[in-house]
């Protein structure tokens, strides 16, 4: 099997090149030799590699930078997949594709299930649900997962800014009204290795909800992180109003994982499981001698 993976660099693609290798040859791109605001570039690196599978790990994630470049944001989250998907159903290959909680207003109570309506609040959103719609009238076999609040020890995130924070300030104030399940990029990268393995023997394809299990705001996310991390710094919670950042978000970001769990028994651990063992690897215990 060939895979054609973008955004080698990313958090997720990253994993993904690891966790996608037994399945077959990858040829993984970065910004620098993929370049998702050139169409012809897109269509001339499928057309050389000639894949079974696209997975389209890039995306533009600078939720606040996207309010005054929303038609970058647009070419990267929208025009993007909708060029990978044309090809894709030119080879008959499969596209995988990420998409977002971002996607819904956060106004549902409960967690978002597949067949709720998206109505994003921001210009991030609406690039992501651009290039979802645009995947699902392609015509192409594709798998589009829909998860949430991504961190890793690489790359732009949540986890490694408040890392950051802690040791610059005697305190942080984190927003404590948005809820959400951190999701690890190891795990979401190890369950595509594995709905990966069913699309190809035709089993897994649609628009699906992966995310951790369990829900905290982003002030328990940073307590968390800090605690696991033996971290005094104190964390204060304040509101969103308080936060004042140029994009809104939603009030919930809770995705439903009933949908995948049920088809495949595929479900992510809970959220702090996942968390102490991404610092566990990042901070080895020392070797006894």
């Amino acid at each position: 099997m060939r895979i054609l993976l973008t955004g080698r660099t990313g958090q997720v693609g990253w994993e993904l090149e690891r966790g996608l290798s037994p399945f077959g040859r990858i040829f993984a791109f970065d910004h620098a030799s993929l370049d998702l605001t050139d169409p012809d570039q897109i269509v001339a690196r499928v057309r050389d590699v000639k894949p079974d599978h696209i997975v389209n790990a890039a995306a533009y994630t600078a939720v606040d930078r996207a309010e005054s470049e929303p038609q970058l944001a647009m070419q990267v989250n929208g025009a993007a997949p909708r060029i990978l998907a044309e090809e894709a159903r030119r080879l008959g290959a499969l596209l995988i594709h990420y998409s977002t909680d971002y996607v819904f207003d956060g106004a549902k109570p409960a967690p978002y299930l597949e067949t709720d309506s998206p109505n994003p609040i921001n210009a991030y959103g609406r690039s992501k649900l651009e290039g979802e719609r645009a995947i699902q009238a392609s015509g192409c076999r594709y798998l589009i997962l829909r998860t949430s609040w991504i961190y890793g020890m690489r790359g732009n995130n949540f986890l490694l800014t408040i890392l950051r924070l802690a040791r610059e300030h005697r305190e942080l104030r984190v927003v404590d009204d948005q809820i959400g399940a951190p999701t690890w990029c190891r795990d979401l990268a190890t369950a595509t290795a594995q709905l990966a393995n069913e699309a190809a023997a035709g089993k897994a394809e649609g628009l699906y909800h992966l995310a951790a299990a369990g829900a905290t705001s982003w002030c328990g996310f940073a307590r968390e992180i800090l605690r696991a991390s033996m971290i005094d710094t104190p964390v204060r919670a304040i509101s969103t109003r308080e936060y004042a950042a140029p994009a809104k978000r939603p009030a919930s970001s809770l995705l439903s994982g009933a949908t995948i769990a049920a088809r495949w028994k595929l479900q992510l651990p809970e959220w702090r499981i996942s968390l102490a063992s991404c610092l566990r690897e990042a901070s080895p215990p020392a070797s006894r001698t």
